[in-house]
């Protein structure tokens, strides 16, 4: 409900003069105008005029750049750094704010601002944007809060998104390529049966002649091609639009998803190591924090990103609970590698759990990126297999029935 208030807020355009005599304005998001006018009093600026911003405004939020988790890991590490140099936590928003260029980040930095100025904490402020601060990024900020931390917590929290961001960048870099590789391969095709086909179906009708059964199959989809586009068009972006609605609708079809992705016979071993760094790191994180083991694992189950080792790390934590050893219960799952578990029993003989998650998770992501960089070598080949085949086949096709006149003359 608090996130909700948050979003609809009403933001109010202010001109004023500030503390040096400097005239100055901007926006300021607030209840209602009166609580504007207050904050802005607390700022030391005098208003000059202040007014609501109209509907159209609706409209330029729809054209703003969204906020990416790519922002708010530059955010986080950012006012880290403006703590560490003993910057105030407000004049550090002020800061940030100023050298952000997503005009919706900046928003938000605005509000959580406003917010911490009018006596709520920083976790109590980013809990109300809930669509870019998880319950471990809030958690992690209030445990730093309460224990008079907050500035190394921060710093954790910084190195936590700025891993598992570089992380996701990585398996996005595996993935980024092939698929732009078959779209263009499907872009090419298309454009190849509609409009340069037809020209040679002209040239062919001319000669009367009965055409190759692979080039009359080639004409044939080049015909339906012309006819049908629009149902290819409109059967291509409902598969899509299905697709994602039935991923964001359906717990069964996500956790089917979850359970063949780690089943690919290419990717899958990608996602396996990609899992067990993000667990790994988070559980490291967490624990270094100061959160009590148990309730670590539950943020670190959905922190996974799948559904298997979502069940499999809460079942962990259900066996930890009962007093067993981490190691122990990370082992009868049967989901964890040998050297992560062994890691952990060192760590847990050493009391040093959190360095020996570290490791295994600095590990696993340098397994992830030479596993990115090997995929990436071995599909350049592969596509430009496929992409021979599809433009090589639609050649062949049409030039077949002229190969067929020469032998003939």
């Amino acid at each position: 409900m608090a996130a909700k208030k948050a979003q609809l807020m009403p933001t109010f355009q202010y001109e004023g003069v500030d503390r040096k005599g400097l005239k100055i304005k901007g926006d300021i998001p607030a209840k209602n105008m009166a609580l504007a006018k207050v904050y802005l009093r607390k700022q030391g600026i005098i208003v000059r005029k202040i007014s609501q911003k109209r509907e159209i405004e609706f409209i330029n939020k729809l054209l703003k750049k969204r906020v990416s988790t790519l922002d708010i890991t530059i955010f986080t590490r950012q006012l880290a750094t403006m703590m560490k140099a003993g910057v105030p936590l407000v004049q550090g928003f002020e800061i940030v704010a100023e050298g952000l260029d997503n005009p919706a980040m900046r928003d938000v930095v605005l509000g959580i601002k406003t917010d911490v100025e009018g006596g709520n904490t920083f976790a109590g402020a980013l809990r109300k944007y809930p669509q870019y601060f998880d319950e471990l990024f809030c958690s992690l900020v209030a445990s730093g809060e309460q224990s008079g931390a907050l500035e190394t917590m921060l710093d954790r929290v910084a190195i936590y998104k700025e891993k598992s961001e570089l992380l996701k960048q990585k398996i996005k870099k595996a993935l980024k390529y092939p698929a732009t590789v078959v779209v263009v391969a499907i872009i090419v095709t298309i454009i190849l049966m509609v409009k340069v086909v037809p020209v040679f179906q002209d040239l062919f009708s001319s000669f009367g002649a009965e055409l190759p059964f692979f080039t009359q199959m080639v004409v044939n989809m080049s015909k339906w091609m012309q006819s049908y586009w629009f149902i290819l068009i409109v059967g291509i972006g409902g598969l899509v639009f299905a697709f994602l609605e039935a991923k964001k609708r359906s717990r069964k079809f996500r956790d089917f998803l979850d359970k063949t992705a780690l089943k690919l016979p290419i990717f899958g071993d990608l996602v396996y190591k990609a899992i067990i760094a993000r667990y790994s790191r988070t559980l490291a994180t967490t624990f270094a924090a100061g959160v009590p083991l148990i309730d670590a694992l539950e943020s670190t189950a959905g922190a996974t990103n799948n559904v298997i080792y979502e069940q499999a790390v809460m079942r962990i934590r259900e066996d930890v609970s009962t007093g067993q050893q981490l190691q122990f219960a990370m082992r009868q799952t049967q989901r964890f590698p040998s050297m992560a578990i062994q890691m952990v029993a060192i760590g847990e003989e050493s009391g040093a759990l959190d360095a020996m998650l570290d490791k295994v998770a600095t590990h696993y992501e340098n397994e992830v990126d030479n596993a990115v960089d090997g995929l990436t070598s071995m599909m350049e080949p592969l596509i430009m297999a496929i992409l021979g085949v599809l433009v090589g086949g639609l050649v062949i096709a049409m030039y077949l029935p002229i190969f067929q006149m020469g032998s003939v003359v």
